[in-house]
């Protein structure tokens, strides 16, 4: 369970949950199986830009400010746009992108913290996956093409 997919949790739970704060917060992920640390959750809302908004009756709770989430790209769009090519060799996945597409894709990677990957190294065109293991490197190269809809 990755860091994307526990904010989707988080957005889900503001938009469907009142929360009044952050341990209400963290005892509703823990319900969905997202067991985290007060700091991690601190992070969380601070990179979805949540606030605490008052309520008619007095109280506060935590909303996303309206447009907040779709300030940051996906990965996703960003590899549709800039990815050219990856290949690879043990644990290490080299990733084309078009000149300057580089870091960003890397920082979305980074951010999708998907669990194969140990780390990346961009320069301007060029990634560097290292990868935990060999035999993730299929895996992660297939699910890079997959989300950039790259077919050669």
């Amino acid at each position: 369970m990755g860091k994307r997919e526990r904010h989707e949790q988080i957005l889900d739970l503001v938009r469907h949950h009142r929360i009044p704060n952050q341990e209400r917060l963290r005892e509703l992920l823990v319900e969905r199986g997202y067991d985290v640390t007060q700091a991690t959750l601190s992070r969380d809302m601070r990179e979805l830009r949540l606030l605490k908004v008052p309520e008619a009756d007095g109280r506060t709770s935590y909303s996303l400010p309206p447009g907040a989430w779709e300030q940051t790209p996906p990965l996703e769009r960003l590899l549709r746009t800039l990815f050219v090519g990856a290949e690879g060799t043990g644990n290490l996945l080299v990733v084309k992108t078009l000149t300057g597409g580089a870091q960003p894709i890397a920082v979305a990677i980074d951010w999708e913290e998907w669990p194969e990957v140990l780390g990346t190294i961009a320069g301007d065109d060029t990634i560097l996956l290292i990868l935990r293991q060999a035999d993730h490197l299929t895996t992660v190269q297939q699910r890079i093409e997959e989300l950039a809809e790259f077919s050669e």
